[in-house]
């Protein structure tokens, strides 16, 4: 059967799939800097690279037989991709909710936003900030706020022992350092 009767996904059903699940009922926390950051990739598809696309969509398709031009399946397809990604953003930044770790600042107590040191039996320090599901990065040693680890800390404070279950076993963690930004400094300076 020829392609072009063959009826494409909408893409809807595929949406979630890339969402990381949130605990049910619970608001997408993000930091302002995340905020900020995932408005302004929507903003920027929006305004910017979707036009682009259709502009050369619109030109491919008046060039005649789309079955075989390049241009015109390559940006169809850049579309629904960049279509799938304004949906996902405009849910994500819909449920969002920004709370700034620096009203904590001089808190000795872990909430969201927080960097924490802490050791585990072995003595390894290791340094992590909570962060919302939606900007961590894992190699800056940013975790999200529903993972075990910030799960384990929440709550808890400077010298405080914690528990963390691991497919190794129970682990007790001790709570070493808890810092947040000043307020007007960047999550990123904590």
């Amino acid at each position: 059967m020829s392609k072009a009767f063959t009826k494409e996904p909408e893409g809807d059903e595929d949406d979630d799939l890339a969402l990381p699940p949130l605990p049910a009922g619970t608001k997408n926390y993000m930091t302002p800097q995340g905020y900020q950051r995932l408005r302004a990739e929507l903003v920027s598809l929006i305004d910017v690279e979707r036009p682009k696309v259709v502009e050369v969509v619109h030109w491919a398709a008046s060039n005649g037989d789309r079955s075989e031009n390049g241009d015109y399946l390559y940006g169809k397809k850049r579309l629904r991709e960049i279509d799938r990604r304004i949906r996902f953003l405009t849910k994500r930044l819909d449920r969002a909710e920004v709370a700034d770790p620096s009203a904590h600042h001089g808190n000795d107590q872990i909430f969201f936003g927080a960097t924490v040191t802490y050791a585990n039996q072995a003595g390894v320090e290791r340094t992590i900030t909570i962060k919302g599901i939606d900007e961590v990065d894992n190699l800056q040693g940013e975790v999200s706020w529903i993972s075990p680890i910030a799960r384990a800390l929440l709550k808890a404070r400077e010298g405080d022992e914690v528990q963390l279950m691991t497919p190794g076993g129970l682990e007790r963690l001790e709570v070493l350092e808890v810092r947040y930004p000043a307020p007007g400094e960047p999550q990123d300076a904590a």
